[in-house]
């Protein structure tokens, strides 16, 4: 075990940044078993951090509940955590960042299904995660029957279903922790801002768009380009033709 650091030092997360490395950073497991869950994660996590750039979010990140205890861990897939700065951890310690993740995403495979509607459940009551969700990004890996997107608030040491609610004709969850409502596009999640009422638009999209754009300049530079070159030779052969009609008429005087 570490040499306890002094108590001005767990005041502050960085400085215990030498305790780090007795916890390891990783469990030796892949962070997804499919495409759609590593993919549903990535963008989970992105679209979280392009609408709350202050807040930490990390996927894959191991929490360590107990100081002291390498073998009490914890992978949430997506991790949120309010107020405490974004530089980035090797891994998540309770004690040093003052309090628990403040929300949890994992999303399902049919390895691990079973064990975040299970233990990880209860592990994440006990630390005092306040909200915890869960995603079955494929489809038809939760037992028939089981809502896709279940989003869970701790409530008396228990979780507790939100409530969801029709927005455009989805089925639509609200997190109080994000400020976000979320509901299932296609494979992946969908945020909307509470403030703003619009969506988050995936990094995709964005990259799309700016692909577009860039696509439609270079067409628009080429076109203009195009145009000033027969704009100059229209010029030189109106040049020619004047230069022309002026030695004609030195040669033939009226």
């Amino acid at each position: 075990m570490p040499a306890p650091l002094p108590a001005s030092a767990d005041s502050n997360p960085r400085v215990v940044a030498a305790e780090d490395a007795f916890y390891p950073c990783s469990d030796g497991r892949p962070m997804a078993d499919n495409m759609w869950q590593a993919e549903a994660i990535m963008a989970a996590a992105g679209d979280i951090r392009a609408v709350r750039p202050l807040a930490l979010v990390a996927a894959d990140i191991l929490v360590y509940p107990e100081r002291g205890n390498r073998d009490n861990r914890i992978a949430p897939d997506v991790l949120v955590a309010l107020g405490l700065g974004t530089h980035n951890r090797s891994s998540y310690l309770v004690w040093a960042e003052g309090k628990p993740p403040d929300w949890v995403l994992e999303v399902a495979s049919p390895g691990t299904q079973a064990e975040d509607r299970g233990c990880k459940r209860r592990r994440y009551a006990e630390i005092g995660v306040p909200e915890y969700w869960l995603f079955d990004a494929k489809g038809g890996v939760y037992p028939r029957g089981t809502p896709r997107l279940q989003g869970l608030k701790l409530v008396d040491g228990e979780y507790r279903p939100l409530e969801s609610r029709p927005v455009d004709g989805e089925r639509t969850i609200r997190s109080d922790v994000l400020g976000l409502e979320v509901r299932v596009d296609g494979d992946l999640l969908r945020f909307r801002d509470v403030a703003t009422g619009r969506d988050v638009r995936h990094r995709a999209e964005v990259e799309a768009d700016e692909a577009r754009e860039a696509a439609q300049r270079k067409t628009a530079e080429a076109r203009a380009e195009r145009e000033s070159a027969a704009r100059t030779a229209a010029e030189a052969r109106v040049a020619e033709l004047e230069a022309a009609l002026r030695r004609s008429r030195i040669g033939h005087p009226p």
